[in-house]
């Protein structure tokens, strides 16, 4: 997939998969979607506890970095576990400019590891933080009860609607632990369908950045 790097309306990079039109992050900011939709709707909800977290779709490694941020903050242990079949170049990773925007060039290093760790082993960011990059598509999660937390940032159902389907959320819900929360930038009833459809229960919470909607589910 030819990928090019733009700028979205926050001053934060992002990727465009130019075949498809189609973008890593919302172009009104991918900084500002971050914050609403997985650290506001979901990190937020286990503050001071130790979680296990699992990212579908962990790309740039946005989410991935603000976590590790916001982990501090928030006095969390976190085991963070992020699948990508496509991962970033290091000529890709270089130009991305998070850890300027965020004012948090003394973590810059950090950012980089998370990008240069091996993939397929768990490495420690910090006392507080690991890391285990997952190099295999989203059809191959078979976890059983394993996270508290799911990041659901897949690519739109417009362009991968097999993502968006009752297979992947049963494999969501099996991964989670009774009581584990997914969060998703989208909101298309056929995904809520779907998420219901397999157990979830499903709320729809203001989106980010103007956008209406976005989902958050419960495996009760």
């Amino acid at each position: 997939m030819k990928r090019k790097i733009i700028y979205t309306q926050d001053g934060s990079t992002t990727l465009e998969i130019e075949a498809w039109g189609e973008h890593y992050h919302s172009m009104r900011g991918a900084i500002g979607e971050a914050y609403h939709v997985f650290i506001h709707q979901g990190l937020e909800l286990f503050a001071r506890k130790e979680i296990f977290l699992l990212e579908i779709g962990l790309g740039t490694g946005l989410n991935a970095f603000i976590t590790f941020l916001e982990h501090e903050r928030q006095q969390q242990t976190i085991h963070y576990e992020g699948v990508e079949a496509y991962p970033l170049t290091a000529e890709e990773v270089a130009c991305l400019n998070y850890p300027e925007l965020l004012h948090a060039g003394d973590k810059k290093a950090v950012f980089e590891l998370l990008h240069s760790t091996p993939w397929d082993e768990t490495v420690s960011l910090s006392p507080t933080f690991t890391l285990k990059k997952r190099l295999q598509s989203f059809e191959q999660i078979c976890d059983q009860e394993r996270f508290d937390l799911i990041y659901f940032d897949a690519f739109s159902a417009s362009v991968q609607p097999e993502l968006w389907t009752e297979t992947l959320f049963e494999r969501m819900y099996q991964a989670l632990k009774t009581g584990g929360i997914l969060v998703t930038y989208a909101s298309k009833g056929s995904a809520r369908r779907a998420m219901q459809a397999v157990g979830f229960k499903v709320e729809k919470l203001p989106g980010a950045l103007g956008k209406r909607d976005m989902l958050r589910a419960k495996k009760e």
